[in-house]
């Protein structure tokens, strides 16, 4: 990937690893589905009202419901049954290797055997957290978050689709637009074009997802929440959990979500997804640094593997070899 883009994977990754503390914060004053519902209400109000929205078919809804509701109403519930935040940010990167799999079946990106020995190498990492289940990681916060990793997985897909759908559609436009001009500057104007328009439905596909995700939260939360929706639970909330909440909101889900979308649709799965795993190295240091979380051996060996992991799903081999 060019450098803009290499930087703006790292930024949302250190965005997201700090956000795992601050969902903590948020789950001291409501309970995980509400804490899901409010943070899409105010990703989606107001600007709805502001965004044209993507077409509404299969792919949004996919996107919606994995990247949004799976994913956040199960990592919600794990950090409310106890998972640390440190450990839940490792743990969810084992959707960087479902997505890159995906990406290989579905959408027929290649593969190397280099990104497979990453993957593999991760993946080690990953088990030695399943091996020390107990204390910071329960097992039903572990069930919980890979079933969130697979939402999440499902949900890149998608969110990689509709972000080709329109870009490949502005692009159809603003090509029509410059030969019309007949213009020597048409080119620049043209790609200048896509790109905006690319940068707009990726946040138009966040906020319309996240409008789907609150409806569908809410519902669910009045269902199985059903004491916690009375005014004494707004009213008694802390401030570290209101300011938390607008962290989630407007920080991690719109600025983040916005720009690895925007990131997936200029470059293929498996150049951009290895990124995610600095998530869990941001969280950890963080979720350390102002949660408390206790480091161990065994959660040092867990970050190197996946660290690892990262390195040699990225390197560049100078002898060229055919993708699987």
């Amino acid at each position: 990937m060019s450098p803009i883009y290499t930087a703006l994977a790292v930024l949302v990754t250190f965005i997201w690893g700090v956000n795992f503390t601050f969902i903590a914060w948020g789950l001291e004053s409501f309970p995980p589905l509400m804490l899901t519902a409010l943070r899409f209400f105010f990703t989606a109000v107001p600007l709805v009202l502001f965004l044209k929205p993507p077409k509404f078919n299969r792919t949004l809804f996919i996107y919606a419901i994995g990247t949004f509701v799976m994913q956040y109403a199960f990592v919600f519930t794990a950090m409310h049954l106890g998972s640390s935040p440190g450990l839940t940010a490792l743990l969810l990167q084992i959707q960087i290797f479902i997505t890159v799999l995906l990406a290989y079946f579905i959408l027929g990106e290649a593969v190397s055997r280099m990104q497979i020995v990453g993957m593999l190498v991760g993946v080690l990492g990953l088990s030695v957290i399943a091996l020390n289940l107990g204390g910071d990681m329960p097992l039903a916060g572990f069930i919980c978050i890979l079933i969130a990793a697979i939402g999440w997985s499902f949900g890149n897909i998608a969110s990689k689709q509709a972000s080709k759908q329109a870009s490949e559609k502005a692009s159809e436009q603003t090509a029509l637009k410059a030969v019309q001009q007949g213009t020597r500057g048409s080119v620049a104007t043209s790609s200048t074009g896509k790109n905006k328009a690319s940068a707009l439905s990726a946040l138009a596909l966040v906020v319309w997802g996240g409008l789907i995700a609150c409806v569908m939260m809410t519902i669910s939360s009045l269902i199985f929440e059903t004491d916690a929706w009375q005014l004494a639970t707004f009213t008694e909330a802390s401030l570290k959990s209101w300011l938390s909440l607008g962290f989630i909101v407007y920080i991690s889900t719109l600025i983040g979500f916005g720009l690895w979308a925007h990131l997936l649709s200029q470059n293929t799965a498996s150049k951009v997804m290895p990124f995610a795993l600095l998530v869990p190295v941001f969280g950890m240091v963080t979720s350390v640094l102002l949660t408390g979380e206790v480091v161990t051996w065994w959660k040092m060996l867990a970050m190197i593997l996946i660290l690892s992991g990262l390195l040699l799903a990225n390197v560049k081999m100078k002898m060229k070899r055919k993708a699987i």
